[in-house]
């Protein structure tokens, strides 16, 4: 039986969300030290600021930012598994 790629990117985008709310629950909970510093520090790729495109008729702004920490990669790490044995 054939798998969907779709099925695929809500594994990890479902995966992702999670270990990205784990972190934040971590944030909240757990006391300043190392585990905040190993699992809960996140990185921001992605456009800042964003690009503003002017057509002088029309004007639009793209842009977009990712939050990723170590339990956002282990949630999607984790999906990937998740699918592999779907």
């Amino acid at each position: 039986m054939r798998k969907s790629p779709w099925l695929l990117l809500v594994c990890v985008l479902v995966g992702g969300l999670f270990g990205g709310l784990l972190a934040e629950i971590l944030l909240a909970v757990a006391p300043g030290g190392i585990i905040q510093s190993v699992f809960a520090k996140a990185i921001h790729p992605g456009l800042n600021p964003p690009v503003t495109v002017d057509l002088r008729l029309l004007t639009f702004t793209i842009g977009f930012t990712i939050k990723m920490n170590l339990l956002t990669f282990i949630g999607i790490i984790l999906g990937v598994f998740i699918y592999k044995q779907i």
